[in-house]
């Protein structure tokens, strides 16, 4: 698969300029677009290629607030083989899409919701997930300078172990490369800080609560802004899967460095 759906992430990071000139001029405060893009690439003694995107849509209507979101990461790292000579090696990559819905209730700050998402990885813990959700959200803490968001609801979760899985069922047969499902309990914490007119503090917290798994996602970031549209990004992201092979690690952790332009 190489570079070719993240090229593709990476165009559309471009093209929406253009889409959201022509949004802007319909409906200026319906649509709100962010596109990210960080590329770290290394040469000489070490090798390593690394590119990580993503385009955030937020659609506001009367009843409806709607987000959609794809973003992915690719990483190559130079190594050394046992006769000395040294290739590049895919050392990560990881693709994800996701949409939902809140409809607005009449209780201020409330709304339902509901969610799907998908991800592609291909070094983690699982090959596959996809997972469907709906529920309650309610706005926490409403202040003019930050604001928190909770939701809670019940959910589905379909997974595929890598092909390579050293897991077993409760009968000793092997679960690599198979399809498990399941019931789960979503729960997200989504926190916003606006700490100067230039600068910005996020945290967002995802649990999705199962039998087999309990995942939990965390990604802190500080947003700074360059000029009116453009800001710089540092984030740290941990994912932590509660149950996992041997020969794999419970919690994956992640820096970037990107540059985020919104309009």
């Amino acid at each position: 698969m190489k570079l070719k759906l993240l090229s593709i992430l990476v165009a559309a990071t471009a093209a929406t300029n253009a889409f959201a000139d022509d949004a802007e001029q319909v409906e200026q405060k319906t649509w709100e677009v962010t596109s990210e893009l960080g590329a770290i690439i290394t040469s000489g003694n070490t090798e390593t290629t690394t590119l990580k995107g993503g385009i955030k849509v937020l659609h506001h209507l009367e009843r409806w607030n709607n987000e959609y979101k794809i973003d992915g990461i690719y990483k190559e790292d130079e190594v050394e083989n046992d006769d000395g000579t040294k290739d590049k090696q895919r050392t990560n990559e990881k693709y994800a899409i996701s949409a939902q819905g809140n409809y607005k209730l009449n209780e201020k700050h409330s709304h339902l919701f509901i969610y799907g998402s998908h991800v592609s990885d291909y070094f983690g813990a699982y090959r596959s997930e996809s997972v469907v959700s709906a529920g309650y959200g309610r706005r926490l803490i409403n202040e003019d300078t930050m604001w928190l968001n909770a939701e809670v609801g019940p959910g589905y979760k379909r997974f595929k172990y890598p092909d390579e899985s050293s897991e077993v069922d409760d009968n000793g047969n092997s679960l690599a490369g198979e399809f498990e499902g399941e019931i789960i309990a979503l729960g997200k914490l989504d926190y916003n800080w606006q700490i100067s007119d230039n600068a910005r503090f996020t945290q967002l917290v995802t649990v999705e609560y199962g039998d087999t798994n309990t995942k939990t996602r965390s990604e802190t970031a500080l947003l700074a802004k360059i000029n009116g549209s453009l800001q710089m990004k540092v984030a740290y992201n941990i994912i932590n899967n509660s149950d996992v092979a041997d020969d794999k690690e419970s919690t994956d952790t992640e820096t970037s460095l990107t540059l985020v332009y919104s309009f």
